[in-house]
């Protein structure tokens, strides 16, 4: 009996271990590859060329000297990789917001920058979003890691967050809205916590013109 006993539990542990082993052989293969989510998200609006949209930013400082602003600007969009947000006055302290609101939409940038897994579904705020973690290589780099959230089911840009190798992060969710044949950005709010500096900032879009001539030295001159 004690030898069947010793068999039964070896043969347990046995199919304790190979489930676990197929288990994890199996968790991969549920994650997407990142670059074929990437892939998606720049399949969206195909027919898509070029976009232009006044854009309305009000940033409220929640600590000293608890400064407001408000900012009008355009954001200018060609294909493929084009993206620039360009404000018609910004103080000097304030020029680098257009980076923000710019660069949460340029997955080609992604590619070109950083190194990128996914990381597969992570739930935020109530709903499942797939999770690109990116990072860089250069040690000395400012920004440690940037991660996007993408909705699975319109591979839309959801939230974005950069990490600074200071301990500051800013963070911006996005919401979107129809336009003729296409879906465009409608709103962003960041929250903004980097040493010394506590802020909100809130941008909306107006109706957009799509398909239009956008020059290139939109984006070479800024």
């Amino acid at each position: 009996m004690r030898k069947h006993h010793v068999a039964a539990v070896r043969l347990a542990a046995i199919l304790v271990l190979a489930t676990q082993g197929e288990a994890m052989a199996q968790q991969p293969a549920d994650i997407p590859d990142a670059q074929a989510v990437i892939r998606r998200v720049l399949q969206r609006n195909p027919s898509l060329e070029t976009f232009q949209s006044r854009m309305h930013v009000r940033v409220h400082m929640l600590n000293f000297p608890w400064i407001s602003l408000h900012l009008e600007g355009t954001s200018y969009f060609k294909r493929p990789n084009a993206y620039e947000v360009v404000f018609d006055r910004v103080p000097g302290y304030a020029s680098s917001l257009k980076h923000v609101f710019a660069d949460i939409a340029d997955p080609v940038e992604w590619q070109r920058d950083w190194k990128i897994t996914c990381l597969g579904l992570r739930t935020v705020d109530g709903a499942p979003l797939l999770l690109l973690q990116m990072t860089k290589p250069d040690s000395g780099a400012r920004v440690r890691e940037q991660d996007a959230f993408i909705d699975p089911a319109s591979f839309a840009v959801a939230r974005m967050e950069w990490h600074y190798t200071d301990g500051g992060s800013i963070t911006m969710t996005q919401t979107y809205k129809t336009e003729g044949s296409y879906v465009l950005i409608s709103s962003q709010h960041a929250d903004i916590q980097i040493p010394h500096v506590r802020a909100v900032a809130d941008a909306s879009y107006d109706t957009y013109q799509t398909n239009v001539a956008v020059s290139d030295s939109v984006f070479q001159s800024h």
